[in-house]
């Protein structure tokens, strides 16, 4: 099934115009390898204070509203960076985790966190086993 955001939200064009550049370059992101798109996020993120979970949430939400492609059950990588470069563009900053389902069968996953939480990932993230985060 695939991931949509919460409710139709209506993006104006400067919002469609970040977001839309923000998927663009999670795409090409996305085929680095970890170790470089570690350091490139880590870079990136250097000097933004933290985002709330309603601003993540809110970049989540344009990102899958904008990106059909990020709505895939198998686009949690490009989703999550396209989600962590929107934060950014708006000055802030979130946690970018890449790791496993804590519960067979394995499963590689990717997503951000604020606050401390996932941002709106199913359960409470307790089956989510991080193995890197920026």
């Amino acid at each position: 099934m695939p991931v949509l955001p919460d409710d139709d939200v209506a993006v104006p064009v400067p919002h469609r115009l970040v977001v839309s550049a923000a998927v663009g370059v999670a795409r090409v992101l996305a085929r680095r390898r970890p170790a470089d798109l570690c350091r490139i996020l880590a870079t990136v993120r250097r000097g933004a204070p933290p985002a709330s979970y309603a601003e993540a949430q809110r970049a989540r939400n344009l990102v899958l509203t904008v990106s059909t492609r990020c709505c895939g059950r198998k686009a949690c990588l490009q989703r999550s960076i396209a989600t962590f470069l929107v934060c950014r563009a708006w000055g802030r900053s979130v946690t970018w985790c890449a790791g496993v389902l804590a519960a067979p069968p394995f499963t590689a996953h990717a997503w951000v966190e604020a606050c401390g939480r996932p941002v709106d990932e199913s359960g409470d993230g307790t089956a989510l086993t991080t193995i890197c985060s920026v």
